[in-house]
């Protein structure tokens, strides 16, 4: 009998083991990968260091920071390199997001007045958004509906869409502004004004700006987790086929003997969960399998410097709908971080897919690549070929918090407390950040601790 089984060994499910390790409980973990980490993976090529997923731990949630200081490894963080520039492309050109911006909204006058970004008549629009007034209730609402009305269509083409939308690879007219930028909806209904409520509620920039990584790419993070756990708390290569009971749970695995526990967390994707949670409540894994996912893919290739003729100072750039491209968005991975490539060389990713392309991966990965590098080499003045290209596709992997998310959530949350010491953590319910992940999965495990006690 086993204490906690954590069916997922992501981060989520790592975390959670974590934390139950610091409260004197022995988990046990199954992933049915031969790896742990989920869609965070870091591989190493010819002195390129290349992350398939997510690149970065965002500061301003510390949870992932904590986490990595209590595992050892906090001295090694390192933050982006300057200038901290990102680009939205518009007519063919790569223009600038005005500097000190939060999500590209305006923080001061100057740099927004300037900016080359918007028409005269949209930033008239924009700045308008000061004398509208405030919405009644309190319903959910779409990001394209938030910022359309507070800030106009032009502001939801070049920022809503491919940036705001665009970081979880959604439908700006779908994801949900409630559940994804809380923040924008509680400034309009504190101070009757989001952009009354950024200029009077600046703080000081933090020098290390907004995200911060470790020098081996952040799969250093779950390869601590899982040295720091050992070999008999995460079992890979464990595929969980279901879970029946009702409190000690059976947890059946396909090529294993079926294994039984006090308590289950399950961490993986809420559509994979659904599958696997039929047999314990019906209604349960119905609620999972209405959260929707998108597909998406990562196409990272290296370069020698010379072959790139744009300076590449900055971050990367993000691609609006309007512009009738492939690619979503882009990094330059090399100007982002230190030490990602080799001196002499750059190393870049392009990101395709998402929600508003879905047929894309259906393309081969010779197409991707070939896709992705004829629309960078345009962009950014690439002659020759790349020394060598990697294609990282990541189906069904991108939780999409559609309006109305977080009532669903509610719904889950009501009808986990019916059942006995069963969890739902992971990106698919309260945060797809690797912070929001970390610290939903250790506030989960914290739970499963008291029950079990």
């Amino acid at each position: 009998m086993n204490d906690v089984v954590i069916v997922g060994g992501g981060i989520a499910g790592l975390a959670a083991a974590w934390e139950l390790r610091q409260r004197g409980i022995h988990p046990l973990v199954l992933e049915q990968r031969h790896r742990t980490g989920g869609v965070i993976l870091t591989e190493h090529i010819d002195g390129f260091v290349v992350d398939g997923g997510p690149d970065a731990f965002l500061i301003q949630k510390p949870a992932a920071i904590e986490l990595c200081h209590q595992l050892g490894i906090g001295h090694r963080l390192v933050p982006t390199l300057l200038p901290r520039t990102a680009f939205v492309l518009r007519g063919g050109r790569l223009i600038p997001l005005p500097e000190a911006s939060f999500l590209g909204l305006p923080t001061r006058v100057g740099p927004f007045v300037s900016t080359h970004l918007f028409s005269w008549m949209g930033k008239l629009r924009m700045g308008a958004e000061v004398i509208l007034p405030r919405r009644r209730g309190d319903d959910d609402e779409s990001i394209g509906s938030f910022m359309r009305r507070r800030f106009g269509d032009e502001a939801v083409a070049y920022l809503a869409e491919p940036l705001l939308a665009g970081i979880h690879a959604g439908d700006v007219d779908q994801l949900s502004v409630n559940s994804l930028f809380p923040r924008l909806v509680e400034l309009e209904r504190t101070r009757g004004s989001v952009l009354r409520g950024l200029f009077a509620n600046q703080t000081p920039r933090s020098p290390q700006g907004a995200f911060m990584s470790l020098p081996g790419g952040v799969g250093e993070l779950p390869a601590a987790l899982t040295a720091a756990l050992g070999d008999d708390v995460v079992r890979c290569g464990a595929t969980v086929t279901e879970i029946s009971g009702s409190g000690p749970y059976k947890i059946t695995l396909a090529t294993d003997a079926p294994v039984v526990a006090r308590a289950v967390i399950v961490s993986t994707p809420a559509w994979s969960a659904a599958t696997a949670l039929r047999s314990v409540d019906t209604t349960l894994a119905a609620l999972c399998a209405q959260i929707p996912y998108a597909s998406s893919a990562t196409v990272a290739f290296g370069l020698r410097r010379q072959q790139v003729q744009h300076p590449l100072q900055g971050t990367g750039f993000v691609v609006p709908k309007r512009e009738r491209r492939s690619l979503m968005a882009a990094t330059w991975v090399s100007s982002k971080w230190p030490h990602r490539a080799p001196d002499g060389h750059v190393l870049l990713r392009g990101f395709l897919g998402g929600a508003s392309d879905p047929s894309l991966l259906d393309q081969s990965d010779e197409q991707l690549t070939d896709t992705t590098v004829a629309e960078l080499s345009s962009l950014l003045s690439i002659s020759g070929q790349p020394l060598f290209t990697r294609v990282f596709r990541w189906p069904r992997a991108t939780p999409q918090y559609h309006v109305g998310h977080g009532q669903r959530v509610r719904d889950i949350d009501e009808r986990l407390r019916s059942l006995t010491r069963l969890y739902l953590t992971g990106s698919g319910y309260r945060g797809t950040g690797i912070p929001d992940c970390i610290a939903d999965a250790r506030a989960t495990a914290a739970k499963a601790a008291a029950a079990l006690r």
